[in-house]
Order: structure tokens, then sequence, then C-alpha cells
């Protein structure tokens, strides 16, 4: 009897996050609606919303008349029932969000530096993390879920690409991020690669809303992919799927690039933005960062467009190899790069896969992505929010490598936790 009691709860907790989940990707919703969605008799959403509702995750907003019979009340996820946290440690910046159950961004702050030194980003991202709990009112405080943080596995390598220190390089070798994160919260923590965490925010906030397989590039200092099948990230067993950094390519027709010491060049060599801004500052053109090429303006051409022609050969060369190997809907391409630039750049991309690919591939959609430059940070703020209320908590951090020394906050909360409760 107490196994079936056992197994009665865990089933109701795991209806909650259904109906959570339906709610929060329709947005506005009906009982009735819900219990379509979630495929649950509508006696069963009623107790759900009901319980929703008191634990401060849904909130009613208003009627819907003009059907049959008494209007319907409409639902919809409260944007103050849950908080999260999201820092994005880049090689360049460091970005800090704070999202709330509904998806909105809060508040953001970034700062930028020249190298990632280990014990500065640190205590950058612990004072980020103390500044945006602070921020809010104390009755929202004890709502925040946790702390993602997005950051490459190898932010110490390619160190010759950015001119780093050798010290930078094997500092970065024996710090331990999560545990010195850990000594100054007590918010649960989950790390996820910065790639793969702005592929999981186009998934939950953008195209996969409407694109349930996709592969999604993001076009940062280095450039990195993401993979999402039948609307889940996929991170292999070493969570390294999508890497396409290393992905072979042909040599790059840039001037400042120089040509490759082996067969082939790989693809972070011609399709990042580290690459942009060398050749840019080689030509004469003064920048550091990719924002500035929109206050530019015409000063970087020709040689910005040089820049666009290379990165859309490579990277319509790399869509034509991973589409080889894995059959999706989409492509999406994201990143730091001003929006009217990344989309001249998608543009190039397509007309370029259009001219060289092959007979027998099924053609994707290759489209601009819809989040922009603080993706990775707000993928990471998800991870928490997915840990606590997905219907399975494993669909965004089932693969996160396992740190060097375990601390006392590692990995997703258990599945089946259930809504939290916060009365």
């Amino acid at each position: 009897m107490s196994r079936k009691g056992s197994n009665s709860v865990q089933i109701r907790h795991y209806n909650e996050r259904v109906v959570l989940e339906a709610l929060r990707r329709m947005g506005e919703a009906s009982k009735a609606d819900l219990a379509r969605s979630a495929n649950l008799t509508p006696q069963a959403v009623a107790g759900i919303v009901a319980a929703l509702e008191e634990a401060g995750l849904a909130e009613p907003r208003g009627k819907r008349a003009g059907q049959i019979g008494q209007p319907s009340t409409i639902y919809a996820v409260a944007p103050d029932g849950a908080l999260s946290i999201g820092l994005h440690v880049g090689r360049r910046a460091l970005d800090a969000v704070l999202i709330d159950l509904a998806g909105r961004t809060r508040r953001v702050e970034t700062s930028e530096y020249a190298y990632p030194e280990p014990q500065a980003v640190a205590d950058l991202a612990a004072a980020y993390v103390r500044t945006l709990h602070s921020s809010l009112a104390p009755e929202l405080r004890r709502r925040v879920v946790g702390v993602g943080v997005a950051m490459p596995y190898f932010l110490g390598g390619w160190r010759n690409e950015l001119d780093l220190p050798l010290r930078v390089t094997a500092a970065w070798e024996e710090f331990d991020l999560r545990a010195r994160l850990a000594e100054e919260t007590d918010l649960p923590l989950h790390f996820q690669n910065d790639a793969s965490s702005a592929a999981t925010a186009e998934l939950v906030y953008g195209h996969g809303q409407t694109v349930r397989d996709f592969i999604h590039f993001s076009v940062h200092t280095f450039i990195g992919g993401g993979l999402i099948i039948d609307g889940k990230l996929e991170t292999g067993p070493h969570g390294n799927s999508a890497a396409f950094g290393p992905y072979p390519v042909g040599p790059s027709r840039l001037s400042t690039v120089p040509p490759p010491a082996g067969p082939f060049e790989i693809l972070l060599r011609r399709a990042s933005i580290y690459v942009l801004t060398h050749h840019l500052r080689a030509n004469g053109v003064p920048i550091n960062r990719a924002y500035e090429l929109e206050a530019l303006g015409e000063r970087a051409e020709p040689y910005l467009s040089e820049w666009i022609a290379d990165c859309a050969d490579a990277l319509a060369t790399a869509i034509v190899g991973a589409i080889a190997v894995v059959d999706v809907s989409a492509v999406v391409i994201d990143g730091i790069l001003p929006r009217a630039i990344l989309e001249r750049t998608v543009e190039a991309i397509r007309e370029r896969f259009e001219a060289i690919v092959p007979e027998g591939l099924v053609v994707p959609a290759i489209r601009a992505g819809s989040i922009g430059s603080q993706a990775a940070a707000i993928g990471a703020a998800i991870i928490p929010l997915y840990a606590m209320f997905a219907p399975d908590s494993d669909v965004l951090v089932k693969t996160q490598p396992e740190p060097r020394r375990p601390t006392r906050h590692q990995g997703a909360a258990s599945a089946f936790a259930g809504p939290r409760s916060f009365r």
C-alpha cells in the first residue's frame, strides 16, 4: 500500500509538471485547453490548476467569452512563481541575467575583460549572483530556484587564437569554478556548455516553439553549436555533441588568415568573431567587440563583406556535412553580431548552401536566431527552472560532465520533485 501511495504521488507530481509546461508553451489557456494538451481528464486538470494557483505558479487572466455555456477562465504561468539566475562566462565577457517563470528577462548585467582570469571571473560571477538576488523584494528571493552557468568546456584552450597569456591557460587547468561559486551561494548550481545553453534558449523561447529538430550555430568569439532532436537538447556522452568548432572545412580566402598547418582548416578559424575583428584591425579598422560594427557602418567595408563571404562558405560546408549525418528541419544561426549583420550573414549562408548542397539530402530551413547576444546566459537560467518544473528534468541537464571535485551542489533536482511549494 505504501508503494502504491508513493507511485500515486509521483504520478500527481509528474502531471503537475506536464500541465505547467503546457501552460508555459501555450501562453494562456483554459482548463479544457490544458486537458486536451496534456491528455488528462478535465477533473484531473481542474485539481492540478487549483494546486498550481495555490502554489503561486499559475494565475487567472480573465474570462474567454463568445462560446456556448459559461465563459471559461483563462490561466497563465505566474511570472513571480519562480525566478532563476543565468551566467555566461565567455572568453571576452561575463553576462548575467535574471529571468522569471514566464521567461521574461528581469535584469541584465555585463562586464568585459581582456582575458578570462579564473579568480577574477569567479569573483565577478559571485558578485553578480549576489546583486541579482538582492535586487528582488524579500518575498521573491526565496523563489529563486538556482543558478545556471554557461561556459566553454575548454575556456583556457585555443590560446594562440586569442593571444592568451600562458598563465591564464595554466590557471584554468587547476581552477574549479563550481567549487568556488558553491562557497559563495546556497543556491543550487547547474553547469552547461555555452553553445548548448544558447541552443536551449532558442528551443524554449525561440524557434523551438514551432520546430522540434534543428541545429543551432552560435557565432561568438569562437563558433559553437547545439543539437535539438524531438524537442530535446542532445549533448552526447561527454556533453560535446555538435561541437562544430573543430569541424573540417576548406582553407580561408581571407588575406589575414594563415594557411592551415594540416590537410584542412577548421570552422573555428573561419566562422568566429575573433577572425572578423582581427581581419578588420589588420586592415586599419579599429574594433575590439562585435557590437562596435553597428557604429562603424560603411567604415567596416569591404572587409566585413569579405569575412561574411568567407564565413558563409565555411558554414554552408559544415551544414552540408551535418545534415548528411543528422536529419533536421532547420538550421538556426545566432550570436553576438548586430541584428542587421546577422541577417545579412544568414542570407549569404543560405545562398552559398543552395549553391553547393548535393542531391540526396533533405534541405532544412536556414534561419536567423531569435534570442541574440544574451542567448547563452538565458539558456543557463532556463536550466534550474527545467530541473525544478519540467516533466522530464533530464531534458536539459542529463549529460553534464561531472566536476573534478564534488561539491554540495551537483546536477539537477531529482525527477518527480514536483512543483516547489512556496506557501
